[in-house]
């Protein structure tokens, strides 16, 4: 097993290069599934984390309810609706009709509702087999979803609770054990596992990287669904799962570490996302 902590110079290896005379679409399309009555606005900070990461275009499919609070939003969201207000059978088959033919990777779960479970499975399973990457949070995280995601490109990037429901074991509270855990649970199911924490664990079970942050302002809700975003606007680019989930922990804890200088202990998420982009720009390469 090999472990590694993340640092600048192995991250810069993990964002890829942009092309002088690329076109709209070429950078990636990434597609954000997620909202409910309550948490409105969970899909839009990752919606606009997408973007801010340098993805070419972001759809975002939230309830009917939420549409006109999100398109309110920001002007560079297109707004798919749900046509209900949960996740239903119908609305996964009205959504993948509308979905545009090209689509890189998808983040599902923020803040979302699901009336049925296997309308969950359904969504999730048409978009592996339309070979789009896929980063899970949040709803999405059921231990029902995980026999579908071996080896197939696929990031979960649950906290500590989030992680005992989608493998039945909760993290231990031992750094070394939690490590231990997470390469587990990693290897078994063949996926990319981000446990969010004072610590960010990220592995396939081959190979982990570890971020400790230090930011305890980023406690504030919200942070996890800019998180979200970042993982989906790195895997719209980069296939690999591992070093783009890799990659949005560190540029998310960069933003937060940033937003903590100049405001201390009272950032919101919105702040996060304002700070993307400057803390990105190192990392840009253009040929």
């Amino acid at each position: 097993m090999v472990r590694k902590t993340l640092t600048t110079a192995l991250v810069k290896k993990f964002i890829l290069a942009r092309k002088a005379k690329s076109r709209k679409g070429e950078n990636g399309i990434v597609l954000i599934v997620g909202g409910s009555y309550i948490y409105h606005g969970a899909p839009i900070l990752s919606s606009v984390a997408a973007l801010r990461s340098g993805t070419d275009l972001v759809y975002t499919s939230v309830p009917k309810i939420n549409v006109s609070s999100t398109r309110s939003v920001s002007p560079n969201l297109i707004v798919i609706p749900l046509v209900d207000q949960k996740l239903t059978r119908g609305a996964v088959n009205k959504l993948l009709g509308a979905l545009p033919r090209k689509l890189d990777s998808a983040t599902i779960g923020m803040g979302l509702a699901i009336q049925e479970k296997n309308s969950l499975l359904h969504l999730v399973k048409s978009l592996l087999d339309r070979d789009v990457r896929l980063s899970l949070d949040a709803s999405a995280l059921i231990p029902e979803v995980l026999p579908l995601l071996a080896n197939k490109n696929v990031v979960v990037t649950p906290h500590a609770g989030e992680f005992k429901r989608l493998f039945g074991q909760a993290p231990p509270d031992s750094k070394t054990n939690r490590i231990k855990l997470v390469e587990e649970k990693a290897k078994k199911f063949g996926i990319t596992v981000l446990l969010k924490g004072a610590t960010d664990v990220i592995s396939n079970g081959n190979t982990t990287y570890l971020y400790e942050k230090k930011i305890p302002a980023m406690t504030v809700g919200g942070t996890g669904d800019v998180l979200s975003g970042l993982v989906a606007g790195m895997l719209s680019k980069n296939r690999k799962p591992l070093e783009s989930a890799a990659a949005a922990s560190f540029i998310n804890g960069l933003a937060g570490k940033a937003v903590q200088k100049k405001l201390g202990l009272h950032m919101t998420s919105m702040d996060l996302l304002t700070e993307i982009p400057s803390v990105m720009k190192p990392f840009d390469k253009i040929v």
